[in-house]
């Protein structure tokens, strides 16, 4: 890869996204494939273009995007804190507009893991006295 790429990392859930970005025309590509036919909503194509939007950004950089791990929506908020990140490292000043958004930060929520004894996370088996 050329030397004027800028790097950047999201997470949500078990999703990562790793994000390359240069000055461009607005073109995005996620595992090399555009965001209309990666994702199968909508909702997850205006979710990666919030940080762009908010820092009025939108149409002057290229994205390249790798992405892997969880769902489409899991994917999606782990683009959209990469795209975050990767904005406030080339475009300092977009850092205010983006952090009150609350694009830069991680979102923590993960599913709970099942614990033994029980049929679920928080699931009880059923009590009975007798």
């Amino acid at each position: 890869m050329p030397d004027n790429w800028v790097f950047a990392t999201g997470r949500r859930k078990t999703s990562v996204a790793r994000v390359m970005i240069r000055k461009g025309n607005g073109s995005i590509l996620i595992n090399e494939v555009s965001p209309d036919d990666y994702f199968p909503s909508k909702n997850q194509v205006a979710v990666i273009h919030q940080p762009l939007q908010v820092s009025a950004n939108t149409g002057k950089w290229d994205l390249k995007v790798t992405v892997k791990g969880g769902g489409y929506n899991g994917q999606a908020g782990a683009i959209r804190h990469a795209i975050a990140r990767a904005l406030v490292e080339v475009d300092p000043d977009s850092k205010n507009a983006i952090s009150k958004s609350g694009y830069l930060t991680r979102d923590a929520r993960m599913v709970e893991r099942k614990k033994s004894g029980q049929p679920k996370a928080r699931k009880r088996f059923q009590f009975s006295k007798r």
